[in-house]
């Protein structure tokens, strides 16, 4: 029996998805946007020597095809990433119409999405009335705060201290079809958080509003204020079944990394791992002795995409993925005979593009254990049907295998 790891790296995205000219950062097309080649652009002018130095330096992605995929997918120029691919190696495009998590997630395990996201606009309210009052019903306050368009830390900086002295939810939103809301883990309470988000998930469900995340944070006014590892999404659940429930549904073990678990509101995962990119490695390694036979583990690192990609920081970003490549040396090394490792992503982000917002990419699809070969361009349901076909689980979304 054989096994399949699928890993999300989190926004980096590739370039050249077709229809990029009818997605949009602040008003401009996202016509040209290219996660990676903009990184290793940036790389090898020495526009990123900020905590590393020279052009992107990812060896082992790269060995396994990922310079190529670039070019494939965009055309651009990928500087330092020149390998001879070993391994699996081509692009997808997506269907969905959204560049966001769940659409992304959704589409790579077999299911694109088959309505349009409600986003909230920008302008201060944000958010309907009778929504606000919904919330202050729930969390048993006289008032919200923020009830806008925001950055979660720069949100948390500058109304901690009134959150502290009221009580009242910070509730925000982005350009993702989200609604957010920070509370002092201590002062409002975890669980009253986590309570107030659950009870008011079904509501924007029904609005086709993708995720309430609950955003805890502690601090005060003086030391500052920091948010913690105790983040939960509360997603709209997938209109159909996904690779996890076709895995789930043949007897198989299916094991979650990162926020996997929340973006499939648990429906065909058995066992969840988190924690931060770091600890979420280590997460990875240890199910690569673990994992049993059969079983699919899928995983997602955020921090490309919540730490530098939104705050378009290039020399985060390819900190970031170096660190990333490094860890990959050492999980390729504990791969055992019949074992598939699919590298991809969700979306890109640009961080060198205008505004904050995701960017409309194609993805890479790299991997590992089937040595040298070239899928071409291929949609994102056909990496679920890939992984079903490796497992030897039947495939039930529009997808097919490219293996």
């Amino acid at each position: 029996m054989t096994r399949a790891f699928l890993v999300v790296m989190d926004s980096v995205g590739c370039g050249g998805a077709p229809d990029a000219d009818t997605f949009f950062n602040d008003g401009v097309p996202d016509t040209g946007a290219n996660t990676l080649a903009h990184i290793a652009q940036a790389c090898a002018q020495g526009r990123a020597d900020v905590g590393r130095t020279g052009p992107l330096a990812l060896p082992h992605l790269d060995a396994l095809g990922l310079g190529a995929a670039i070019r494939l997918a965009s055309g651009d120029a990928v500087p330092g990433l020149g390998a001879r691919p070993q391994g699996l190696w081509g692009a997808a495009s997506e269907v969905s119409r959204g560049k966001d998590t769940p659409s992304g997630h959704w589409e790579l395990a077999g299911v694109p999405v088959p309505w349009e996201w409600t986003y909230f606009p920008r302008r201060v309210p944000a958010f309907p009335d009778d929504l606000m009052a919904q919330v202050r019903a729930l969390a048993g306050t006289e008032g919200t705060l923020g009830n806008c368009h925001a950055s979660g830390t720069q949100i948390i900086a500058q109304l901690g201290a009134e959150h502290l002295r009221t009580g009242w939810p910070i509730c925000y939103t982005s350009a993702d079809s989200v609604f957010q809301i920070a509370a002092h883990e201590e002062a409002f309470g975890l669980e009253r958080l986590l309570t107030l988000c659950a009870d008011l998930a079904p509501t924007l469900h029904a609005m086709k509003v993708g995720r309430v995340i609950a955003r805890p944070f502690v601090g005060d006014v003086a030391t500052g204020f920091t948010r913690t590892a105790n983040r939960h999404d509360y997603a709209i659940a997938p209109p159909a079944p996904t690779l996890c429930d076709w895995v789930q549904g043949a007897g198989r073990r299916v094991q979650a990394i990162g926020k996997i678990g929340d973006i499939f509101s648990m429906r065909g995962i058995d066992e969840v791992r988190k924690g931060p990119d770091a600890v979420l490695m280590d997460h990875w390694a240890d199910l690569m002795h673990e994992a049993p036979e059969g079983s699919l583990t899928f995983a997602n690192f955020v921090e490309f995409d919540s730490l530098y990609g939104h705050r378009r920081d290039v020399a985060g970003y390819a900190r970031a993925l170096e660190w990333f490549d490094a860890g990959v040396s050492r999980i390729l090394g504990l791969m055992r005979p019949g074992d598939l490792i699919v590298f991809t992503a969700d979306h890109g982000n640009d961080p060198t593009w205008r505004g904050t917002d995701h960017t409309r990419e194609r993805v890479p699809v790299i991997g590992a254990g089937l040595g040298a070969r070239s899928i071409g361009l291929c949609g994102y349901c056909d990496v679920g049907a890939s992984v079903a076909a490796h497992l030897g689980v039947p495939s039930q979304g529009p997808g097919r295998s490219v293996l």
